[in-house]
């Protein structure tokens, strides 16, 4: 049941009131509060689980080029940044939220993903200057490459997190916004199938392969 709650909230644009709504009709008589707090405490202990398993995965492979990019998002009233990279493949390996975007905010923002998924090969950014300020202070400025479509997978990324934001109504914290931002990208990742690359019949068998690993996730 929590499991469903969590999956439910998280990976689809819906409030908590909908997915009480949603729930009522299939038999469960639950409060919106009740959906507020499961995914608050059980949400990060599902996608930690997730993110360890792929973490585990993905360091088996070379992942030959990040991209990077960071949009702003409102908090109360006030903007701040979150950041996120993406391998070649759209995975989404973290992201990370800040009052600021310059240079100390990029360089922490890289250091995290490269502790948690080691040295890439090359780094897709944008033109803002944080990030090459950033990557001469660890030594990896040979790395980056920038240009005005090499970015476009990152940016694109960046979609079904606007989406649910919309349907959150903004956010109220940075620390409400950095969790759901992390439990939300594990999630995404976990259910994404890239379903207009692969036939109807490969989609159904991985789409039914995530929901059972999904399902045995803390069980």
């Amino acid at each position: 049941m929590i499991r469903l709650v969590v999956m439910m909230y998280v990976r689809y644009p819906l409030s908590l009131r909908n997915v009480e709504d949603l729930l009522f009709e299939r038999g469960i008589d639950i409060c919106h509060e009740t959906v507020r707090l499961w995914w608050n405490r059980f949400g990060p202990m599902f996608a930690g689980e997730i993110r360890r398993k792929r973490v585990q995965h993905m360091r088996q492979f070379n992942h030959w080029k990040w991209h990077l990019d960071e949009i702003y998002v409102r908090v109360n009233g006030e903007l701040r940044y979150l950041w996120r990279a993406i391998d070649h493949e759209g995975e989404v390996l973290g992201s990370y939220v800040t009052k600021t975007r310059d240079k100390a905010a990029a360089l922490k923002f890289i250091k995290k993903a490269m502790k948690r998924h080691g040295r890439t090969g090359a780094i897709i950014t944008d033109g803002l200057r944080s990030y090459g300020a950033a990557l001469r202070e660890i030594g990896a400025a040979d790395l980056q490459a920038t240009g005005r479509w090499l970015n476009n997978k990152v940016e694109n990324s960046h979609l079904p997190f606007r989406r649910r934001e919309r349907a959150m109504a903004r956010f109220r914290r940075m620390k409400t916004l950095q969790k759901f931002s992390s439990v939300h990208a594990s999630v995404h990742n976990h259910f994404n199938q890239e379903r207009h690359l692969i036939s109807r019949g490969l989609y159904r068998e991985r789409r039914s392969a995530a929901l059972a690993a999904w399902r045995a996730v803390l069980s």
